[in-house]
């Protein structure tokens, strides 16, 4: 048995809640790239719905309701794909059935979910993953290495966007804020993360504006943070209609700049230029899907209890500034 009381024995055996059609790239095309890995169910509220997507995906087992899926004794984590307001409720039901967590960003409504959501798993023993899965591939790697070395100075500042085009749809979870949608929650969670990843601190929103749907979520959000060391940022979002698909971090230091193409898909193409005197340095990195090394980091994770960067309070700090953001820029957002 592994640290995490996992067998290493025979593979790791995932469940997936919710027919999702983020989990083929996600989850069940990685971990068919893998001998010790295997997708063993899948859940959803209607049977049929379930047993269609199990045999899609040539998954073994379908179950027609969530709370099957738990008491199998034979799932060692669960990949909740629900929508945001399913998070906190179902992640705490596996954690307590005594499943491992792959949670879907973003992470919960709110900070005070995370909260309870991280609480479960530290009481449980049990392992709660948030899946922002370019943190894992090496170009999120090489930009940390890129401002440790000290080429471009001191830090001054940042400006992080993922924004593309999501035109609105009433019937669209992206644009329910009932149940977790807007730019900030489906896209602005990622350069949230970045800012604070990169930084290793907790900023102050100093203002913050959005553009609305219909339904009250945000199409748009554009938001100015301060950190404790002085370091300022620009957090952007938007899918606003015929809006460009860009996910980019840009950090100005005191000897020079940073820009980055491609955060979120860097296998897709990427490419990182470092400017100092002037003179511009384009780089690539090596690497594959960012889901095959998120699957990588979390069973190599499981089987040697080492912490992962998107776990723990990391998560709950992440909702803590995206409650922040609404905030300021006026959301009434009680009602979740």
């Amino acid at each position: 048995m592994t640290s995490s009381g996992i067998s290493s024995a025979r593979p790791l055996r995932i469940g997936i809640l919710g027919a999702a059609g983020i989990a083929p790239a996600a989850i069940i095309r990685p971990a068919r790239r893998r001998t010790d890995v295997v997708i063993s169910a899948v859940a959803s509220r209607s049977a049929d719905a379930a047993a269609d997507y199990a045999a899609l995906h040539g998954i073994e087992t379908a179950y027609g309701s969530y709370a099957e899926l738990l008491a199998d004794p034979s799932i060692d984590l669960v990949y909740n794909a629900l929508p945001p307001s399913g998070h906190a409720p179902m992640t705490i039901a596996a954690l307590e059935s005594g499943k491992h967590v792959l949670c879907e960003k973003p992470f919960a409504l709110n900070a005070g979910e995370a909260r309870r959501m991280r609480d479960t798993a530290d009481a449980t023993g049990r392992r709660l993953f948030e899946a922002f899965h370019d943190r894992y591939h090496p170009l999120s790697l090489e930009i940390d290495a890129i401002v440790a070395s000290g080429i471009i100075g001191d830090v001054v500042s940042l400006a992080a966007d993922f924004s593309g085009s999501n035109p609105f749809d009433p019937l669209s979870i992206r644009h329910d804020p009932a149940v977790g949608g807007g730019a900030l929650m489906d896209l602005g969670c990622y350069p949230v993360h970045w800012v604070r990843a990169l930084t290793g601190e907790e900023p102050r929103v100093t203002s913050a504006t959005a553009t609305v749907n219909p339904m009250g979520a945000d199409l748009s959000v554009d938001a100015s943070l301060v950190f404790p060391s002085g370091i300022t940022a620009q957090v952007t979002t938007s899918m606003i209609e015929g809006t460009p698909l860009n996910s980019s971090l840009d950090i100005v230091g005191t000897r020079g700049t940073v820009h980055v193409d491609n955060m979120v898909f860097p296998s897709r193409g990427h490419s990182i230029t470092t400017v100092v005197g002037g003179l511009g340095t384009p780089l690539t990195v090596r690497g594959g899907d960012t889901y095959d090394h998120q699957l990588a980091a979390i069973v190599d994770g499981l089987n040697s209890g080492t912490p992962l960067l998107t776990e723990g309070e990391d998560s709950v700090q992440n909702m803590a500034l995206i409650d922040a953001i609404y905030a300021a820029a006026g959301f009434d957002r009680s009602f979740r």
